[in-house]
């Protein structure tokens, strides 16, 4: 099959039985089940019943949303709510310190937790809250996606070196760098095939990257970059794509329902004429990666699913203690600058994000209709007002730094 034809076609699947995902992962699909288990004990869509109905939600702000009146924060209050009323418990706002609550709390955080947050608040486990936990503050960057230049660069306290070998298959040419030298040193190894993006590993929705195709405008952008915030935080220099789709695909596990999905990102312009992140579409299914593997997906979507799929068991295998029960992962597929097709994870979240509208739609659209096995459900942001009848809203307004700014999700006729 010609790859173009698959990066062209639009996303196309029918639920049908289909084959168990062919490779150890983190998500527990068809293949790593000792014999005798039912198929219900692999991924089931209704993991064991608990306390759901107890306690309250909260959510958690120690990112973006910390802007008190901007979109992040009134977007991650409203996902909170719809969060609480899903799984039954009373919605109390922002989480506050010394403050007594009825019954265990839920936490929905708009970033990844360190160990020592989720201990210091009681988080044992993914049943725990709506994100992720990790040992290690770079665990939740891209930087993890690549091996660093040389065994002399430098690394954060706590790095596995050998992990960038493990993912080589899984993600695009590139490295991690945490100092100008050895960003400078990574940049010219990839140029000579072609143009390479720099990102800063602390950023997300594209901003802080830019594309570099001379040695000199390298050498400028590592120039550029504030020593101090590239020692702590890092970036990643990777092969830079055209024609490209990036792909959406994760789990999440909500109270008593467990759901799988692949799907693809739109972009948007927004008030400066700037390409941004506009939404995505997804095809959810109950279950794991084994159930979304059974669908008809064309090959750039099965590629995507199965490189999320080795991503997450590298990493987990890593970093242990690393659990979280959001997992996205952006993977993107198009042409280097010899035309050749490449694909890769370009990064994890393991937090509320762009996508979790969609994914919570589609939950309740799962949790009304039992005989109802997929769902397709999409995300919109649009700088134009525009909201179609049915849309759910869960931002309006105007924000100080991006200005009018409407965010919905929609659940499509099947």
């Amino acid at each position: 099959m010609d790859p173009r034809g698959c990066l062209d076609k639009p996303d196309r699947a029918t639920f049908r039985p289909g084959p168990a995902c062919p490779q150890r992962t983190g998500w527990r699909c068809a293949a790593e089940i000792p014999a005798g288990r039912s198929a219900a004990a692999r991924t089931p869509d209704r993991v064991a019943p608990g306390d759901a109905a107890a306690g309250c939600t909260a959510r958690l702000s120690l990112g973006a949303a910390r802007r008190a009146g901007g979109h992040e924060a009134r977007t991650h209050a409203a996902l909170t709510r719809r969060i609480a009323m899903l799984t039954g418990r009373a919605y109390v706002g922002e989480h506050r310190a010394g403050r007594r609550y009825e019954g265990p709390v839920y936490f929905v955080p708009d970033r990844t937790l360190l160990q020592q947050e989720a201990a210091e608040l009681g988080i044992g486990g993914e049943g725990d809250l709506f994100g992720g936990v990790v040992p290690f503050a770079f665990v939740a960057t891209k930087t993890i996606s690549h091996p660093l230049p040389d065994a002399q660069a430098r690394a954060p306290q706590g790095w596995v070196h050998a992990l960038g070998e493990r993912l080589a298959d899984a993600v695009l040419p590139g490295y991690a760098a945490f100092s100008r030298t050895d960003l400078e040193r990574a940049g010219e190894r990839l140029l000579t095939a072609g143009a390479v993006r720099i990102k800063a590993a602390h950023e997300s929705g594209g901003n802080g990257q830019c594309v570099v195709r001379t040695p000199g405008e390298l050498r400028a952008q590592a120039a550029a970059l504030d020593a101090s915030t590239l020692e702590r935080h890092g970036v990643v220099v990777e092969r830079d794509l055209s024609r490209a789709t990036t792909y959406s695909v994760g789990t999440a596990l909500l109270g008593a329902w467990r759901v799988a999905y692949v799907g693809s990102q739109r972009q948007t312009v927004d008030h400066r004429g700037a390409e941004v992140y506009g939404g995505s579409d997804l095809m959810v299914v109950r279950g794991g990666l084994q159930d979304l593997l059974a669908l008809d997906l064309h090959e750039a979507q099965r590629r995507a699913v199965a490189q999320a799929c080795r991503y997450d068991a590298e990493v987990m295998r890593a970093y242990p203690g690393t659990y979280a029960s959001r997992r996205n992962y952006d993977v993107i597929a198009g042409r280097d600058g010899d035309g050749r097709l490449l694909s890769g994870v370009l990064e994890q979240s393991w937090r509320i994000g762009g996508a979790s509208a969609a994914e919570l739609l589609a939950i309740e659209a799962l949790a009304r209709d039992p005989g109802l096995q997929c769902v397709r459900a999409s995300t919109y942001e649009t700088y134009d007002g525009e909201v179609p009848d049915g849309a759910e809203i869960h931002y309006r307004g105007r924000d100080e730094r991006v200005g009018s700014l409407v965010k919905y999700g929609l659940v499509h006729p099947q």
